[in-house]
């Protein structure tokens, strides 16, 4: 593989000037198809196969006027008792008659009628029905919702639009913008070149723009959830900097041995272009994994990350290449420049003209220190590691609800106001649909159905039943006295599932938004175990595959454990138990969004193989080469530690700009992929990983003969790139 990246490379400088014009070519193409062929994409998360799911598809095909999407208007009166006066009533009568005449809204229920109406007469709620599902209805629907009420709340009573019909797309702003400039800075002190640090963020901008343009040019034909192009937007900046920075690092490193700049680009292609590769290989199959999951949505959201992550792959090694042709030897700081321009073509850069390699560096110096106290440097950080992880046993998932809304947004508003008036249940109510083959059998089991939903424990309420035109499917709402992310709510679903499993004649299935949260939840806790050693035992097998050894791959892979249940837990401690809460500005603490924590054991693993493969690489280089195995750790430290470093950097700041946002899923992803980049990096990578390898000494790089033989060869590490170059013809050259 070497070889082959080693000729890419200098074919893309050769003729750069079309490899640059071909990208811009797919970078306008996908933009224009992107601004044509852009569809909406969807803030549900469907389940099929669950029962909540077949509730919904039953609703849509026999009772569609109730499988639409659903609005609660949260209305407050000025006083206690205020409106059973005719002023109150006449309020009420005026909001209803609005919300009923909005565009695409079916019909409100006027809360007199529906029971909707507090104790003390100060509360009500004005249930709202639209056609359209959530997904479907328009922006200038939503619009005119969130503006009913305007002439109420003139005269002092305060109306909150809420419900599931508020759901929208995340909007990207200028916050997260900071990471990419701190991602800027790193490269630029990194570098010590303007022309290097910018070449290698316009090259990973290029790359994100083609994906991200591609991603929605196909949102028309495919399903995207919301949070699908925000994940794939940043994985794609981060490892496409990253990338960029591994291939720039060894061309200027390769310049500076005396190469001419298109043997350097080649051979930069040809080394670390071979790790991107890897590593891209690694992310794109961890994500694309997730189809062994089967959740549609998921699915859709990893393949999406992937094909960016894919993207960023191909631009690192055909558009880098190009454009490191353009800048020459500016890359490199201008007090180096001098000395190679003076260089013959092809031959070592002299002592006299650069300095010997500086082995002062901190990488070198923790590497010895690292190797010189490695018992103890490895049980302080499994030590640290442990205690970071303590919280993670205490995991809950579900998906957010209004509740953990940005403070002062309307759903948000709208959900306390129904809380301070009726209790966290009404925020999550449930529905339960009966249907049978005849109005009869229907009618039948509805008092049965409703008596043993009363029954259960925790149900405050149960509202009257919502017959269908032929009268065959019936709705009935369950109102819960506990929020909807509450373990108790999650309990009570399943009880009203157990009690109204026996009714006969009809098929009796429990929905709504809570209970598709629930049934969201629970499949992926379920598939988390399973997806958890599918990607552990495909980084034994490809790291076996890389380093040709046993202990190393088994080395990386507990290491990413240990990553991954620190970051939980961190992440568990903060976003679910409130600790230290306002530091990432999260007004309510609650369960981490369901698919949280496999997204980020697929992300993460192709990270960690990343940072695996760029420090373990050189040191087998090293050992191979005649060094003990203490110094060739020590040499992969010295030499890797830099560039890990300035591309963990990278990632975190990417990452931790989608912290700024208010939407929690997303505050809670960048939050926990920047964590445990921090982790992974500097704790076991740079820390653990030496200590190992330098107890480990030549025991490491054992493999046995017959299982040497069965591994195809790779070639990461250029190997035969190298036996390539010393047999090649010199005036091929």
């Amino acid at each position: 593989m070497a070889t082959l990246l080693y000729r890419l490379g200098r074919g893309a400088l050769r003729r750069r000037r079309l490899v640059v014009a071909l990208w811009l070519v797919v970078l306008v193409g996908a933009g224009i198809a992107a601004a044509t062929l852009r569809g909406p994409t969807a803030s549900n998360f469907t389940m099929p196969g669950t029962e909540s799911q077949q509730a919904l598809d039953l609703l849509s095909e026999q009772f569609p006027a109730a499988s639409g999407a659903t609005g609660t208007i949260a209305l407050k009166a000025p006083g206690d008792g205020q409106l059973a006066t005719p002023e109150g009533q006449s309020v009420v009568r005026e909001l209803v008659q609005q919300a009923a005449t909005l565009p695409g809204v079916v019909g409100a229920v006027d809360p007199f009628q529906a029971g909707a109406v507090s104790p003390n007469g100060r509360y009500a709620l004005i249930q709202v029905q639209f056609a359209a599902g959530g997904d479907e209805v328009t922006d200038e629907q939503r619009t005119a919702y969130e503006e009913v009420g305007s002439a109420a709340e003139a005269r002092g009573w305060q109306v909150a639009p809420g419900g599931e019909v508020l759901g929208g797309e995340p909007e990207i702003g200028s916050t997260e913008a900071l990471g990419v400039l701190v991602a800027a800075i790193v490269l630029i002190i990194t570098f010590g070149s303007l022309v290097a640090a910018g070449m290698t963020m316009l090259n990973a901008l290029i790359g994100v723009g083609v994906g991200m343009a591609g991603l929605y040019a196909l949102s028309g034909a495919i399903e995207l959830t919301s949070t699908a192009p925000i994940l794939a937007l940043m994985l794609g900046l981060a490892v496409g900097i990253d990338y960029s920075l591994f291939i720039t690092s060894r061309h200027r490193q390769n310049l500076l041995e005396g190469l001419s700049p298109e043997e350097a680009v080649g051979r930069a292609v040809g080394t670390a272009g071979s790790a991107v590769v890897f590593a891209g290989a690694t992310v794109v199959i961890a994500l694309a994994g997730l189809a062994v999951v089967n959740i549609p949505f998921l699915t859709v959201m990893g393949l999406a990350a992937a094909a960016t992550v894919t993207i960023a792959v191909l631009v690192a090694i055909t558009l880098q290449p190009a454009l490191l042709g353009f800048a020459g030897n500016r890359v490199l700081p201008r007090r180096l420049r001098s000395a190679v321009d003076a260089a013959a073509p092809g031959a070592p850069v002299g002592e006299e003209k650069l300095p010997v390699e500086d082995r002062s560096g901190f990488g070198f110096r923790w590497a010895r220190f690292v190797t010189r106290f490695r018992v103890p440097v490895i049980l302080v950080a499994l030590l640290g590691l442990g205690l970071l992880a303590l919280p993670t046993p205490d995991m809950r998932l579900a998906l957010p609800d209004a509740s953990t809304a940005t403070e002062g947004s309307p759903a948000r508003v709208a959900s306390d106001l129904t809380t301070e008036g009726f209790g966290p249940g009404f925020t999550g109510r449930l529905a339960v649909v009966v249907a049978g083959d005849d109005p009869q059998a229907t009618a039948a089991a509805l008092p049965q159905v409703t008596a043993l939903i009363q029954r259960t424990e925790n149900v405050l309420a149960v509202a009257p039943p919502q017959l269908s035109p032929d009268g065959r499917t019936a709705l009935l709402g369950v109102v819960p006295k506990t929020g909807p992310t509450d373990e108790a709510t999650e309990t009570l679903v399943h009880e009203v599932r157990d009690a109204v499993g026996g009714v006969k004649d009809v098929d009796v299935l429990l929905t709504g938004a809570t209970a598709i949260g629930i049934d969201v939840s629970e499949k992926l806790s379920d598939a988390l175990p399973i997806y958890l050693l599918l990607v552990v035992g495909l980084s034994v097998l490809l790291l076996m595959l890389v380093f040709r050894s046993l202990l190393v791959p088994l080395k990386a892979a507990l290491g990413f454990l240990l990553t991954v249940a620190a970051t939980f837990g961190i992440t568990v401690a903060i976003f679910q138990q409130g600790h230290l809460a306002d530091l990432v500005g999260l007004d309510t603490p609650a369960p981490l969004v369901s698919f949280l924590p496999i997204l980020l054991i697929g992300i993460l693993f192709g990270l960690a193989m990343d940072y695996e493969v760029f420090l373990v690489s050189r040191m087998r280089e090293d050992f191979v080469h005649g060094d003990t195995a203490r110094e060739a750790t020590i040499s992969g430290m010295g030499h890797g530690a830099r560039v890990v470093t300035a591309a963990a950097l990278i990632m975190m700041s990417v990452f931790g700009g989608f912290v700024f946002l208010d939407d929690p899923i997303i505050k809670s992803m960048g939050f926990a992929l920047a964590i445990g980049v921090a982790i992974d990096a500097f704790v076991v990578r740079m820390t653990i990983v030496p200590a190992v390898m330098s107890l480990l000494g030549d025991r490491a790089w054992w493999l046995p003969r017959w299982l040497d033989r069965a591994l195809p060869n790779v070639d990461i590490e250029g190997e035969g790139l190298r036996t390539h170059l010393e047999d090649r013809i010199p005036s091929r050259v």
